[in-house]
């Protein structure tokens, strides 16, 4: 695993930590995902669970931990749950701390089975976040039957968003929709100071990017203090 923190703006901190696939000496979450076969699905989705609620205690993690899960390997929530709930236990975990992230990799075929997995969840003590807004599968129909804590939205809505008028109207509309529907929001793939300014002028505290800190392999990465106080400074 490589994790790589949610920065929050508003608090001047760490949100969380989001772990990445890695493989076993750092290859890229492609070169793992891509020799995953249907029938090792539901075991290589509790492999790195229950690997990235252990690597998160041994760290010494005290922020929220974001997992992505496929949602296609769960075939009942409170089953399959049962090896992440017994890591958290032994580690001494709070599923309070646990944001599980619907990856946009998957087309779910049954949205009455995936909100079913999010309602369980949400029972159980979990944060749900939709990976990935606004590309691939993680379209906006998906809010008809979801009721996520967390959107993330996409680098491809906060590329160059400063100087873009297009992708700022789109971005208006999105904070409104949150706001109505009381969903948060993270915006992915921040890699430069005007990106994360634009976002934090309008409201959206919460990032995740290149510009406050790559993933860390093994590890959790350091933030340069004045990284934040230059998003924040009038």
């Amino acid at each position: 695993m490589a994790f790589q923190p949610i920065v929050d703006l508003e608090n001047g901190g760490i949100f969380a930590h989001e772990a990445l696939v890695r493989g076993v000496n750092g290859e890229s979450a492609w070169s793992v995902l891509s020799q995953v076969t249907p029938k090792d699905l539901y075991a290589f989705d509790q492999a790195c669970r229950v690997r990235a609620i252990e690597m998160a205690s041994q760290l010494g993690m005290t922020t929220r931990l974001s997992i992505n899960f496929l949602p296609n390997a769960v075939y009942e929530p409170r089953a399959c749950i049962r090896a992440t709930l017994k890591v958290a236990e032994r580690v001494g975990w709070s599923l309070n701390n646990l944001i599980f992230e619907i990856t946009e990799n998957e087309h779910v075929t049954d949205r009455d089975h995936l909100r079913h997995i999010v309602e369980e969840y949400h029972e159980m003590g979990f944060s749900v976040a939709l990976d990935d807004f606004g590309t691939g599968h993680a379209n906006l129909d998906l809010l008809t039957v979801l009721s996520p804590s967390h959107l993330k939205l996409d680098r491809i809505l906060i590329s160059n968003i400063g100087q873009d008028v297009r992708r700022q109207n789109l971005m208006g509309h999105i904070c409104s929709m949150a706001q109505t529907l009381g969903i948060g929001l993270v915006a992915e793939g921040v890699e430069t100071l005007e990106e994360a300014r634009w976002l934090y002028q309008k409201g959206i505290t919460r990032h995740q990017g290149y510009y406050y800190a790559r993933p860390a392999f093994q590890a959790l990465p350091d933030i340069d203090p004045d990284c934040l106080s230059a998003v924040t400074a009038a």
